[in-house]
């Protein structure tokens, strides 16, 4: 099946763009790349946003859900070694996923996988670990907007009170009000039900919003504004709308895209954006001045725009944590987080 560690070739890699009217060259792997554990088998279209859950009972059986986004797209689900358990069908590009634990339904504590399905307009979730449909056929988004295609998707967990929220961004929109938040919970009949919580985000109209990353214990949502920066908000709606902070500007080569947040303590850690079109994550610290790059760690993953992280001991292979990461090679990256930290100053 292929679970080799990725050896990086000398070729450039040529990707068509989403309009297929042009060519875009991307490099290979840089010669000290940082080699994955395991690479999954190729996606049948076109892999995309990978989420990790962690099961709280037996971390060693934790599961990653990536996207495959096509008309005909569909969501992965693969064990610790890369290797496909399940496969749900028949998604509309389904293009981004994230993961939150223990929503109420029928008195329940459920954890859930939500994706974008962009040609529905909907959020479609599922419940985990079996990977059940439990949306009763999907949550509609941005209803009345002429830009409606969903993309970015975070969960997020208020502490208060434990109410999960959806954070959704679009493939176009506004300047302001790009992104919206809805509230999740139960319609009385055990599936997931969203109403629209507000509107908020700032847009600079460069490209597109597609990665959202939440920092549930510190409260915040960023989110890459393409070829601009990475934007900063309060997540919780009652601390108003707000940008905290934009970071990131001149550090990325064309675009700032995948966002996820390593979790080394209460407020320490880092967060992790890619710099698409150089095959590397830049590194900025997850609290104080977000602005400076600690470190530009080149991955084997091939123009990444999506990826997770998470600081659990997910055992042997991953005591300090995983780092997954999609490739433009229809696969999925699994690091061993020893290795992401050695490169880091």
């Amino acid at each position: 099946m292929g679970y080799k560690p990725f050896l990086p070739t000398v070729v450039t890699a040529v990707l068509l763009t989403a309009c297929g009217q042009s060519q875009k060259k991307i490099p290979a792997a840089a010669p000290d790349a940082v080699k994955p554990v395991f690479i999954t088998p190729a996606t049948t279209y076109d892999s995309d946003d990978p989420a990790i859950w962690i099961n709280k009972k037996d971390s060693s059986q934790s599961l990653i859900i990536g996207t495959d986004k096509n008309t005909d797209g569909a969501l992965y689900v693969y064990n610790l070694e890369g290797k496909l358990v399940k496969k749900i069908s028949g998604l509309k590009r389904p293009n981004n996923v994230d993961i939150a634990y223990g929503l109420l339904l029928n008195g329940v504590p459920t954890d859930i996988a939500v994706a974008t399905e962009r040609e529905t307009n909907q959020l479609r979730i599922y419940r985990l670990p079996d990977m059940a449909p439990i949306d009763n056929g999907g949550i509609p988004v941005f209803e009345g907007e002429a830009e409606r295609g969903p993309m970015g998707i975070s969960l997020y967990t208020r502490a208060a009170d434990s109410a999960i929220f959806a954070i959704v961004s679009r493939k176009s929109g506004p300047a302001t009000g790009y992104l919206w938040q809805y509230r999740l919970s139960d319609n009385g009949q055990g599936q997931v039900t969203g109403s629209v919580i507000r509107k908020f985000g700032a847009y600079s109209g460069k490209k597109e919003i597609e990665s959202v990353a939440v920092d549930n214990e510190l409260g915040y949502v960023y989110y890459s504004d393409e070829q601009t920066g990475i934007r900063k908000y309060y997540a919780d709606p009652a601390k108003g709308d707000a940008e905290i902070a934009l970071f990131g500007q001149g550090d990325f080569k064309v675009d700032n895209e995948g966002i996820s947040i390593y979790k080394s303590g209460d407020s320490t850690g880092y967060i992790l954006v890619s710099d698409q079109d150089t095959n590397s994550f830049n590194v900025y610290p997850r609290t104080g001045n977000q602005s400076t790059l600690l470190a530009k760690i080149p991955v084997s993953a091939i123009n990444s725009d999506g990826s997770d992280v998470v600081s659990v001991n997910l055992g042997a292979r991953y005591p300090q944590g995983l780092f997954v990461a999609m490739s433009t090679d229809r696969t999925f990256h699994f690091y061993d987080w020893r290795d992401i930290a050695a490169r880091i100053k």
